[in-house]
Parts: C-alpha cells; sequence; structure tokens
C-alpha cells in the first residue's frame, strides 16, 4: 500500500475528485443544482448582512429612516431565509449521502464479483483496501463535491470582504492572509499522516471485525461454549482495537497542539488587525458603523480563510482514502461487456497438457504436470490422498486461477481466452466447502441457477435428484421455510429450521443438479457428509444425472467411482496411475491398496459382527 501512503499528486488529484463528483451528480443531479445555488447564497450571505446592519448602524447615527428601514427589512429577510436554507441544506445533504451510498455500494461490490479469479480474495493487501474502500465509498464522493462547493463558497465571502480590508489597510489585510499560510502547510501534513495511519490500523481493525464476528457466528458458538473460548477471542479482540486506538491517539493528540497552536497565532494576528482598525476609528479616519462592517469582515475572513485551508487540508486524507475506492472498482469494464468471446457448448471435451501450479512463488508446486482429457460425454473419477492437488484441479477448471505452466483445453482452446463468466455457466459442481445459505430451502437451492427461481417445478426436481424433495416438503413451510434461526420469518412468525450437516450437502447437490444443461458436472467429495443407506440412493441418482454428459467426479469413498469410464490417481500433484477400475485392481498399484483398504474394515466387520 505504499503507493497510496501520500497525497496524490496535482494531476491524480484532480482525476479523482472529477471521478467523485460525476458519482455525486450521477446520484442526485437535482441536490447538485440546488447545492450550487445555495452556495453561492451562503458566500453572500455574512457579506449582506454586514452591510444591512452598517445600514442600520448608520442610519441611527445619521437619523436616516429610510436607511434604518432598508437595514432592518434586509436583515429580517436574511433572518428568515438562513433557517430555510440551513434546513433545505442539512435534508440535501442527507438525500445525496443515501444515494451516493447506494451508487457506491453497487459499484464497490460489482468489482468485487468482478474478480474472475480468487488470488484477489486470498490477498490480505486487497482486504485492507477493499475495507479502506468500503469505508470512503460512503463519504469521499459527497465529502469531496462538498468540499468543492464549500470551498466557492469560502471564496465568494473572502474575495467580497477582501475588498473592504484593502481599503482600509493593505498591510493588516496581507498580514491575515499570510497568517493563514503555517495553518494551510500543517492541515495538509496532519491530513497525510491521518491517512497514513488510516491504512497503518486498517489491518487491526479488520482483525477486530474477524474476532467480533467470529464470537456471533452460529457455527463457531459450540467450539467457543465447549472449549471455552470466549474470553481469548474477546482478548485479541481487544488487543486489536486497543492497538488501532492507540495510533489514532497518537495522531489526535499532535492535531491538538497543532492546532491549539494555530489558533493562538491566528487569535493574536485577529487581535492586531482589530486594534489598528478601532485606532483608525479612534482617529476619525471612518465611523463606527464602518467599523462593524470592518470587524465583520475581519471575523469572515478569518473564518472563511480556516474554513478554506480546513476543507483544502482534510481533502488530502479524503482522496487517499477515495483512491483506495478507484483502485478497487477500477475492475468494472464500461458497459459490463467482457472483451472475451463466450464459451461454447462443449463437444469434443476438456483437455489438461502438462499443467503445473502453485498458489504463490514462494510456495510449493500443487500440481506437477498434470495432463488429462475427458472426452465428451464421458466420467472421469480423481481419487488420491489429502492435499495431492484434487480440489485445486477442480479451481483451475473453473477458471478461478490461471495455470502456472500448462494449459487447459476447452475443446481445444485455451480456457483463459473465453469470458470466465460464460465458461462458469456451462459448469455445474458441488464443492468440498460449500455453502449453507442463511436463506429459505427454496432460495438455497435457487442460487445454483438464479435464473430459475422463479420455476418452482425445476428446483422440486432438482432437490428430488438430490434425495431431498420428501424432507423439504416436511418443513414447516415446506420449500420456503428458512433454514436458519439467525433471522426471523416475519411471514410466517416462526424461527427458521437448521439441517443435519448430512442434509445441507445433499441441498448443496441439489444446485449442481438444478443446472440441468450443464455441459460439465463436476462433484467434489458429493457424499462425504452423508450416511450409508444416504449415500447409497444419492450415488443411484448421480450416476442417471451423469449419463450421457461430461463429468469430473473426486471422491476418497472408492466404492463410489468404480463405474467412472477412467480412474485417475493423484499423488504429490502428479498422476500416479489411470485406467478402469477393474484395469487399476488388476494392476495392484496405489488406487487397488487403497480400494482393498477401504474393504477390509467393512469385511473386518461382517466377520466379526460389529457394527461397520
Amino acid at each position: 500500500m505504499s503507493r497510496q501512503s501520500r497525497i496524490p499528486d496535482v494531476r491524480r488529484a484532480a482525476a479523482l475528485i472529477r471521478r467523485a463528483f460525476g458519482i455525486y451528480v450521477g446520484a442526485a443531479p437535482g441536490a447538485a443544482v440546488i447545492s450550487v445555488v445555495l452556495m453561492v447564497e451562503g458566500g453572500l450571505a455574512p457579506v449582506a448582512a454586514a452591510w444591512f446592519i452598517r445600514a442600520i448602524v448608520g442610519g441611527l447615527t445619521t437619523h436616516d429612516s429610510t436607511e434604518i428601514v432598508i437595514g432592518v427589512a434586509g436583515f429580517g429577510a436574511l433572518g428568515l431565509l438562513s433557517p430555510v436554507v440551513s434546513h433545505l441544506s442539512q435534508y440535501l445533504q442527507r438525500e445525496t449521502d443515501r444515494r451516493v451510498v447506494a451508487r457506491t455500494q453497487v459499484e464497490l461490490f460489482t468489482a468485487v464479483s468482478a474478480h474472475p479469479g480468487l488470488a484477489e480474495l486470498e490477498d490480505s493487501t486487497f482486504h485492507d483496501r477493499l475495507r479502506l474502500a468500503n469505508e470512503a465509498s460512503r463519504y469521499a464522493p459527497t465529502q469531496l463535491s462538498t468540499m468543492i462547493i464549500g470551498v466557492g463558497q469560502e471564496l465568494i465571502t473572502i474575495s467580497t470582504f477582501a475588498v473592504t480590508l484593502l481599503l482600509w489597510s493593505g498591510p493588516v489585510a496581507a498580514l491575515v492572509f499570510l497568517a493563514a499560510a503555517p495553518t494551510f502547510v500543517a492541515q495538509i501534513r496532519l491530513a497525510r499522516l491521518r491517512g497514513e495511519m488510516m491504512e497503518r490500523t486498517a489491518p487491526m481493525l479488520r482483525r477486530q471485525a474477524f474476532y467480533a464476528a467470529l464470537l456471533l457466528d452460529m457455527r463457531a458458538a459450540k467450539e467457543i461454549r465447549l472449549f471455552g473460548l470466549g474470553a481469548f477471542f474477546r482478548t485479541r479482540m481487544m488487543r486489536e482495537l486497543r492497538a488501532a486506538q492507540s495510533g489514532e491517539r497518537r495522531q489526535d493528540r499532535l492535531a491538538l497542539w497543532v492546532d491549539s497552536s494555530l489558533a493562538v497565532l491566528t487569535g493574536v494576528v485577529s487581535l492586531i488587525a482589530l486594534a489598528v482598525f478601532v485606532r483608525q476609528v479612534f482617529d476619525g479616519r471612518g465611523t463606527v458603523a464602518d467599523l462593524i462592517v470592518v470587524i465583520a469582515a475581519l471575523s469572515a475572513v478569518q473564518m472563511s480563510v480556516s474554513g478554506l485551508v480546513q476543507q483544502v487540508a482534510s481533502a488530502g486524507e479524503t482522496l487517499m482514502m477515495f483512491a483506495h475506492y478507484v483502485e478497487v472498482t477500477a475492475v468494472i469494464r464500461p458497459g459490463g461487456a467482457s472483451p472475451l468471446p463466450a464459451a461454447p457448448p462443449l463437444r469434443h471435451g476438456l483437455e489438461l497438457d502438462d499443467v503445473w501450479f502453485r498458489y504463490t512463488p514462494d510456495h510449493d508446486w500443487v500440481l506437477r504436470g498434470v495432463t488429462l482429457r475427458i472426452p465428451h460425454g464421458t466420467s472421469l473419477a480423481l481419487v488420491g490422498d489429502n492435499g495431492a492437488g484434487k480440489s485445486t484441479l477442480v479451481k483451475l477448471i473453473c477458471g478461478f486461477y490461471p495455470p502456472t505452466r500448462g494449459v487447459i483445453r476447452w475443446d481445444g482452446v485455451d480456457i483463459t481466452g473465453y469470458d470466465p463468466a460464460s465458461l462458469r455457466a456451462r459448469l455445474a459442481a458441488t464443492f468440498q466447502d460449500f455453502m449453507a445459505y442463511e436463506f429459505s430451502a427454496h432460495d438455497n437451492i435457487a442460487v445454483g441457477d438464479v435464473g430459475s427461481a422463479d420455476d418452482r417445478d425445476r428446483v422440486a426436481r432438482a432437490a428430488a435428484n438430490a434425495g431431498m424433495d420428501t424432507v423439504l416438503r416436511d418443513l414447516p413451510r415446506g420449500y420456503d421455510t428458512l433454514l436458519t434461526r439467525a433471522f426471523h420469518d416475519e411471514t410466517a412468525d416462526s424461527a427458521g429450521v437448521v439441517l443435519s450437516g448430512g442434509q445441507w450437502q445433499r441441498l448443496a447437490l441439489a444446485r449442481a443438479c438444478l443446472r440441468e444443461r450443464a455441459d460439465l458436472l463436476i462433484l467434489d467429495e458429493p457424499s462425504s457428509g452423508l450416511d450409508v443407506e444416504a449415500e447409497h440412493e444419492i450415488h443411484r441418482g448421480l450416476t442417471s444425472l451423469r449419463r450421457d454428459r461430461t463429468s469430473l467426479l473426486i471422491s476418497h469413498r472408492l466404492n463410489t467411482v468404480r463405474d467412472a469410464d477412467l480412474i485417475v490417481v493423484l499423488q504429490d500433484g502428479a498422476v500416479a496411475e489411470q485406467g478402469t477400475h477393474a484395469a487399476l485392481m488388476t494392476a495392484g498399484g496405489r488406487y487397488a491398496q487403497l480400494f482393498r483398504l477401504q474393504a477390509s474394515g467393512y469385511d473386518d466387520a461382517l466377520v466379526t459382527g460389529a457394527t461397520p
């Protein structure tokens, strides 16, 4: 994140401001126009108020009733208008905030989903940047746009009052403006330090949020209570929070010292200027009414200059944060279209040609020269020990990572040459680490093909193929039953239902079954959490589902892969054996050893009468 640890240069800053203002205007164009009008009114209001007061005082001094009436009427109109303008500004600010947040949240999470692979989501630096981008998305576009409007308002006030100060005393006016220079430099420096502090504390606050979420996670609740981990996680959570707060506290103390010193300097300059102007009136070079305007000008100029400095300086911090948002969302292509062609239907088969892969250059190879071919309409089974690279191979076929070496071909074409989304639309998969969504039963299956969400018959058919139709129909609200107790079902005024691990696995299988027209079916340990009877039932259903389709099956239970057209044994990331079940058993290699080892457990149980 070193690239971001400084305030962007002028050209980059201008580009960021244009982007922020574009979001602001695009989200709330009407509010933007009204804000510009209010900017002009806000800049001129202090000037008008000062001159109306001068008219009142001057009229009283000279007994000029016309001047008094003009002053009172004008000041009264401002008094009536200012509160309305203030309330209108507050409303516009809140409404614009809502619209901007809605827009930036869509952009941000569209960008996160637009990353074709998983590498970014496994990068801690990306998560730190994403956290800062998420924070910036909620305030930076509005704040930067408001800063532009605020700067305009301050400049209007300064330019109109500066004439008054210059007419009374050029040197004093110059002193007032020069006194703002140290403040300007100091505030820019403080803004940069605040931005750097936020970058340093981002990992700490993300870990703090992780421990807080862990303490509320229903999946972790059992182990937290069984192992007494509540205090342990809470201690770690507070350690990260206190470390982040320590950095914030140091920054706030520095800002307190600098701001206080500069405030004293400004106060001294104001006192000198006021003394000079009072002396001029005392010497007869002006009236009391003139002095009122000069005092108002002095106060307004100093406040406006201070406000201008704060606006510009704080913009540096905001720009640093907004740069993270721009970088994260840069992955979104204009129009949303992919420059790559769509993947066609699979007609000939899938090939892996000398595929090597490792997650990072400093890690060991997970796959070592894997060469395989799955002809169209056939089934291939992958077996091997844990860590052999089976699930990694699935991730590469799905395009979540590109091979480090070698190539994967879809009907002879490198899959990296196709639009990833179109390729994945032709796959149906059940992953070993499947998701249990806190949705209704229907929605948990429908996410497998969201275009079929309204086709309840297709969803029910997919559930039936996975052996879950009867189970789901017997739930309190059938397929509409919430499968969680973390949320309350408002329509039924009831809590949800929690499924068993095996039932969740079958529900994940139903998602794959929903993609009836998928060209390639990938099943990664589809029966690992099932009992023997359920496994037998699912195995029969999957055999039927895989018939006449290209399929890849991964399983440690070798009885479920014996009817595959080709069985491949992976060992240390390389192909150790391949062939049919009968051929591999005859060869007497690793597959035969594993198969007999699993079978012996059942055979021994049958011999001894023990429960297998």
